[in-house]
């Protein structure tokens, strides 16, 4: 079993184990905690990747224990399952890419955006086989194009055939998750994938796939991070550190990418290379979200809703931070 099966593997499992965990754990325990005068609670959900990190190291625990704030982690398979369990009240802080927010606003989620990293747009990118004779978008034109639908990178494949002439309908769009979308692309049953890291590292390393293009002029792909209303109206304190701390990491992880490729190859349990070709493309950064940074969201929303993908048009001000500037 090679490297990316391995992982992909146990994100399926861990997808399975993280919806059981997030209906088991549904009480309202941050809010009892309040009221009883019990020490406050940090319920961190997390995928694979920084906060993991941050978790292993335990330097959040560190810096809240002054406040008498208690953290606990749960390790979700992807961002909807996060945002489900943020909705039916498990989890309090948790992290995810540009495009479930959205889906889970429209499906009435009561988040709120805590954080945000810069623009890494070179993180997400249309991948062919090596040999295919599509050589630019126009190419894509009736062509089977696989996606995560729900992701960020959906919203990139819509910007990305409005910038080039094309209509959202000209593709034939796959709904297919990473796994199943890696296994089409080596069976020659997908045109085009539409991926991010580092399903798309590893692509380029063990599959030979070409990078078409990425999301460099097109979308900016920034990740968030979220919370509750209720949360953040109590514990705004908190979760400035929990910002904070996150930003040390990527300030970390930005000026030793040897070293911070070999950590979250470990956590991923993805070969070195892969991870080293990730970072060596990525923009590091993480900070508390901007009216700017919010408007960028409300343009995905306004998009989703123009192709119908959403059933209700969406004010993105109704997930601002309490002290947004």
């Amino acid at each position: 079993m090679n490297e990316l099966n391995r992982f992909s593997l146990q994100r399926r499992h861990l997808l399975a184990a993280s919806a059981a965990t997030a209906a088991a754990a549904a009480l309202p325990t941050t809010s009892w905690a309040q009221a009883s005068g019990a020490p406050r609670v940090l319920r961190v959900g997390h995928q694979k990747g920084w906060l993991s990190i941050l978790k292993g190291r335990g330097t959040l625990e560190k810096r809240l224990a002054p406040l008498g704030v208690k953290v606990t982690w749960t390790e979700f398979n992807a961002g909807p399952v996060q945002l489900e369990a943020l909705n039916v009240g498990s989890i309090d802080f948790g992290d995810v890419g540009e495009a479930p927010p959205i889906f889970a606003q429209a499906a009435g989620a009561p988040l709120v955006y805590a954080g945000a990293t810069v623009p890494r747009p070179a993180l997400e990118a249309v991948i062919v086989p090596k040999d295919s004779p599509i050589r630019s978008v126009a190419d894509l034109k009736g062509k089977r194009v696989a996606y995560n639908k729900g992701s960020n990178v959906q919203y990139f494949l819509a910007k990305l055939l409005e910038k080039n002439g094309l209509q959202y309908g000209d593709v034939q769009h796959i709904h297919l998750p990473p796994p199943d979308a890696r296994a089409a692309f080596q069976k020659g049953a997908i045109d085009a994938w539409i991926i991010w890291d580092p399903f798309l590292a590893s692509a380029q390393k063990t599959l030979d796939a070409r990078l078409l293009l990425d999301a460099s002029g097109v979308v900016n792909n920034r990740a968030y991070y979220f919370t509750s209303r209720d949360f953040v109206s109590k514990n705004a304190d908190v979760l400035k550190i929990a910002i904070r701390q996150i930003n040390d990491i990527d300030t970390w992880a930005s000026k030793n990418k040897t070293a911070a490729a070999a950590e979250l190859s470990a956590v991923l349990g993805l070969d070195k290379s892969i991870t080293e070709l990730y970072l060596n493309r990525s923009e590091f950064g993480t900070a508390p979200v901007s009216s700017a940074i919010l408007a960028e969201q409300q343009k995905i929303a306004d998009t989703f809703f123009e192709l119908k993908l959403i059933p209700r048009k969406l004010n993105l001000l109704h997930a601002a931070p309490v002290d947004l500037g």
